[in-house]
Order: C-alpha cells, then sequence, then structure tokens
C-alpha cells in the first residue's frame, strides 16, 4: 500500500483527501516511479472543481519528478535507478508511488537537482513551447505576459531574458513585480492600481506589442486585446480568471487579430520532440541562464492547503508538495 491524494466529487479543496491505494508491477510498457517531488499547477484546479471532467473517484496531478523502481517488459530506454520526471499522462501524480507509462518518462541530468526539476517539467515546458514553437520569439521583440510572477512566469522572464527579448509582465502587487524583475522582466505593470493597455502603449511609444502571452483568460481579454498591434497574436494559454468568450468580429475590429488556445498536448509529440524540447530547457538550466527553485513546499498530506494558497492568489513562482 502508498498513500495518494483522491477525490471522489468535484468541489473546493476540501474534496482531496489523502487515502491508502494499491500499487502493482508495472505492465509492458510502464514503469513504477517514487516521487519525491510534485508539482502543483493551475491546470489541477480545473480537474478539481470539475472545469475539466475526470471519471471519479480519481487522481490528481500529471507533473512529478522521482526514481525508477521497476520496469515493465518491452521497456529498453529507461532503467531501474534512473532520476525522472513527467509532465503528460493520466492523473494521479500527487502520490508517493505509481506506475506510468514508461514513455512519457524524461531522464534528468547530473546537474540539476529533483527538487529544481519538479519546478521544471510543466512549467518550464510550457514556457519552451509558448516561446519557441506557438510563438516562435527570435529577439528583439517586446511582448506583454501576464502573470509574470507565477509558476511558468518567473522561467519565462529568464527564458524572455536569454532570447533578447523585451518582457513587459503584468502581476498583483508590488512584491510580485520586484520578483519579476529579479528574474529578468524588463517592465512590469501591477494591475490592483495600472492600466494595463495605457501602461503597454507608453512602454512601446504608442506602437502596441505584437504577442500577448494571457494565462488568466475572461478578466484580462480586452485589455490584452487592446495591447496588440494590427495583425499582433493573442496567445490564450490559461483561463484563471475565467473562460475566455469573444465574437470574432472583435479580431477584425482590432486589428485583425490572431487568436491561438494552444494545449501542451499538441507541441509535445512524438516523444523524440518532447525530448529535444527537454534538453533545450535544461541546457538553459545547466547554463545558468534558468535558475529555478520552489517557493512554496508543502507535504503531499496538505495539498489542500496548497490549492487554497495558489487559488487565493498567496503564491509566487512553483509550488511543490513533499510525499
Amino acid at each position: 500500500m502508498t498513500k495518494a491524494i483522491r477525490f471522489h466529487e468535484t468541489g473546493g479543496a476540501d474534496v482531496l483527501k489523502l487515502e491508502d491505494v494499491e500499487v502493482g508491477e508495472p505492465g509492458p510498457g510502464q514503469a513504477r516511479v517514487r516521487h519525491s517531488y510534485i508539482a502543483v499547477n493551475f491546470i489541477d484546479i480545473y480537474f478539481r472543481t470539475g472545469r475539466y471532467p475526470l471519471a471519479l473517484p480519481n487522481g490528481l496531478g500529471s507533473d512529478a519528478v522521482g526514481v525508477v523502481e521497476a520496469v515493465g517488459p518491452g521497456v529498453d530506454d529507461i532503467r531501474v535507478g534512473d532520476r525522472v520526471g513527467y509532465l503528460i499522462g493520466p492523473q494521479g501524480a500527487y502520490s508517493q508511488v505509481r506506475v506510468m507509462p514508461a514513455d512519457v518518462l524524461i531522464p534528468l541530468p547530473d546537474g540539476i537537482s529533483d527538487r529544481t526539476a519538479a519546478t521544471l517539467m510543466m512549467k518550464g515546458m510550457t514556457a519552451q513551447y509558448l516561446f519557441r514553437q506557438v510563438y516562435p520569439l527570435q529577439g528583439g521583440e517586446t511582448i506583454l505576459y501576464h502573470a509574470a510572477a507565477g509558476g511558468v512566469g518567473l522561467i519565462a522572464c529568464q527564458w524572455a531574458r536569454a532570447l533578447g527579448v523585451t518582457m513587459i509582465g503584468t502581476v498583483s502587487t508590488d512584491e510580485k513585480a520586484a520578483m519579476a524583475k529579479a528574474n529578468g522582466c524588463a517592465h512590469t505593470i501591477v494591475t490592483s492600481r495600472e492600466n494595463i493597455a495605457q501602461r503597454v502603449k507608453e512602454i512601446t511609444d504608442g506602437k502596441g506589442v505584437p504577442v500577448v502571452f494571457d494565462s488568466v483568460g475572461k478578466d484580462t481579454l480586452e485589455a490584452s486585446l487592446d495591447c496588440l498591434q494590427p495583425r499582433g497574436s493573442l496567445v490564450s494559454n490559461g483561463t484563471s480568471s475565467g473562460a475566455v468568450v469573444l465574437d470574432t468580429k472583435v479580431l477584425a475590429g482590432k486589428g485583425s487579430i490572431w487568436l491561438t488556445r494552444p494545449a501542451m498536448i499538441h507541441y509535445i509529440h512524438p516523444r523524440a520532440h518532447m525530448l529535444d524540447m527537454a534538453r533545450e530547457l535544461f541546457d538553459h538550466v545547466l547554463a545558468g541562464r534558468i535558475v529555478s527553485e520552489p517557493q512554496q513546499v508543502f507535504a503531499l498530506a496538505d495539498a489542500a492547503d496548497a490549492h487554497r494558497a495558489l487559488e487565493g492568489r498567496k503564491t509566487t513562482g512553483a509550488t511543490v508538495l513533499v510525499p
């Protein structure tokens, strides 16, 4: 028996329960992983609340790191004792031990600790696919990035700096603004007291930006559109404040705006491509261009408290659970 967080109904953080679960031997194409750190991501809240449906009861979490304890038949590129991380696969990462499809496991390089890697799998790979695939940044651009002091945001700040991109980041407090700037964000907008579109126009001499990365959604949609240059791109990569509902005529009226709602799953396959994405991310970390450590650490049993902190906007950077 091992411990895992399960939930039997959707709702608030209190639906998350620590339970005993059985973990068997890995079957063909599988590996059993003992977790050292488990990442908490905002998408986990979407599953918990039912915004993204799951068959219940179920586990939660898709992002963790640990060591391989056993492998099943047909697994030849993952070995017992390997340190690995993952960011896709079935829900259930909020657990001490679990059996996973081996083809989603990413070997971790020497020089990157499990603690650091726990902040990189989903969050770092998200920054990779946003900046290198969804809207490939070349350097020299000025961009707007919402939630710049969040888990993905702090990595994005550093990646933008490494690429020679001028990043304007929105944050909710002066404390978060200071953290974003310390990580490479060139300009910050404190949304509790500053007008986003007005500040972007001031910073860009009235030109606006070619791309906005917006993980907030409903509350920032209008401002994001107003910040864009004609034929600019709105990358709607999250909806933490609520779903985006948009009449496409608005896109024409705002300057023939391009809109995309990307999902990691469509950018990470096949496996060889996923490993290349991870290699680019890890190279930045090993070279010191991206530094990432958890800002909040909770015990696995306290997963509900971690969710409350994240939903209450009381966190900065990455939040992890320790089994």
